[in-house]
């Protein structure tokens, strides 16, 4: 399944909080974990804030697949991973 970056798609946000504790994360520290690892692909820091990542674990609203695939940079995982199955 291919995606554009401005496709909305609905994240697992239960999938994204045990992913984030299992690391024994803060959300504040999956942001610096996103900043990175998306500085290290790209050159360019590019993150969500602490509310976004609470916002997407807690409601699992539609957010642009570019959304996921920063949290999934961060998490070192794939982006469908995250996805919210139907």
């Amino acid at each position: 399944m291919a995606f554009e970056d401005d496709d909305k798609v609905t994240p697992n946000g239960g999938t994204v909080r045990r992913l984030r504790r299992d690391r024994g994360w803060s959300r504040r520290a999956l942001v610096k974990a996103i900043a990175d690892a998306t500085e290290r692909e790209s050159g360019v820091r590019q993150t969500l804030t602490v509310n976004q990542i609470e916002w997407i674990e807690e409601s699992s609203e539609r957010v642009a697949y570019a959304t996921v695939c920063r949290i999934a940079a961060g998490l070192d995982c794939n982006p469908v991973e995250l996805l919210q199955v139907d």
